[in-house]
Formats: C-alpha cells, structure tokens, sequence
C-alpha cells in the first residue's frame, strides 16, 4: 500500500488541477469568432451589427433616388387619367346632346316644302284650298313643334342687322326703307340646334340707293 494521503474530492467536482473550474468558465465575447464590434444581447446572445460599405451606402442613395422618380411617375400617370376621365365624360355628355343632329338637318327640306305648299295654297281660290292649306298648316305646326321641342331653333333674319355668323347673304338690294347692312329679305330659313348652326338663313341685304344724277 501507498503512504501518500488521500486527498477528498467534492461530489460532483471533475477530478483536475486546482482551479480548473474558474479556468473552464467562459466569459462575455471569448466566444469564437467574436470581434470588437460584437453587440451583446442578454437573452439572444451576441447580435452581429457590420457597417455599411461606400459602395452599399451609394447603391442605397441611387435605390431611394429610383424610387422618388417612380413616384412622381405614378402621380403624373394619375393625374393624366383623371383628366382623361373627365375628358371623356365631356365628350360623352356632348355626344347625347346633339345626337340629333344629323336628324335634324334632314328634316329640314321637309320644312321647306311645307312652307312652299303654304304659299302655293295661298294663292288659289275656293274651297279645296282652304281645306289644302288648313291641313297643311296643322302639320307644318305640328312637326315645327316636335322639333323645338328635340331642340331646333329658327333663325330670326328679317330686320335685323347681317350677320355672317347666321346668315348667308345672297345678294345685295337697294332700299331706302332698311338700313344699309340690314337684312332686307328672308329667302330660306335658318335653323341651329340648340347653340350650334345648322344652317345659315339665306338673305337679302339692304344698301343704299346710288345716288341719281341731276
């Protein structure tokens, strides 16, 4: 048997050199691969928090200038398609409002022989053309009727002063009765639909008697 003592070893202590314990302990960052740079974090363990490069610095300042170009895009883009909305609806709104245009200016010949059977039955004699011109006036009222009311509106000319925006001057009339540059005649009815001609009056212009020679 030894002579050497026996040394008592704590339960639950690997057996080693003195100290072992204190020297095995590892301490905050002498993890490896840890840096200077390393940020602890007391519940998750360390956060790794790298700087930015100039080259990822730049690249984020050219992302974020890209998006700010695409933005005012978007905003123009918008706008242009709320102008073309209310665009269209404009169109459309005159689109219905003079849909009967074309209708409208067909009719008109209608009109004229109407007013031409008119005068015609003026001019006879007896019984047959009074009924003739009394049931061609109803008609010609009922229709002239109809169409003021789809939005046809008669040109007034007689009296009143040329206007080549309405009227269509025919030919030019001595009178010392109207005004020089006044309409002296009404040949042919004009019309407009609502504000828009349709076609002008065709008229006589009033001007000056030439002077007689003594």
């Amino acid at each position: 048997m030894s002579n050497e003592p026996e040394v008592e070893v704590p339960a639950g202590e690997p057996i080693g050199s003195a100290g072992s314990a204190a020297a095995n302990a590892s301490l905050p960052g002498d993890e490896p691969g840890a840096t200077a740079s390393t940020v602890l974090d007391p519940v998750a363990g360390p956060l790794s928090a790298p700087l930015l490069s100039i080259e990822e610095i730049g690249e984020l300042k050219s992302r974020a200038a890209k998006a700010d170009e695409n933005w005012e895009r978007y905003v123009r883009a918008l706008a242009d398609l709320e102008n073309f909305k209310k665009r269209a609806a404009r169109e459309r709104q005159e689109a219905t409002r003079f849909a009967s245009e074309a209708m409208l200016t067909k009719l008109l010949p209608v009109l004229d022989n109407f007013d031409a059977a008119m005068a015609a039955a003026g001019k006879g004699d007896g019984g047959s053309n009074d009924s003739l011109r009394t049931g061609v006036s109803m008609i010609c009222s009922q229709l002239r009727s109809v169409l003021t009311e789809a939005g046809l509106e008669e040109i007034d000319a007689a009296g009143k002063p040329f206007d080549p925006n309405w009227h269509e001057a025919i030919s030019q009339q001595e009178s010392a009765d109207i005004p020089e540059g006044h309409v002296l005649a009404q040949v042919r009815r004009g019309y407009k639909f609502r504000d828009r001609l349709l076609r002008p009056a065709s008229v006589v212009v009033a001007r000056k008697p030439a002077e007689r020679a003594a």
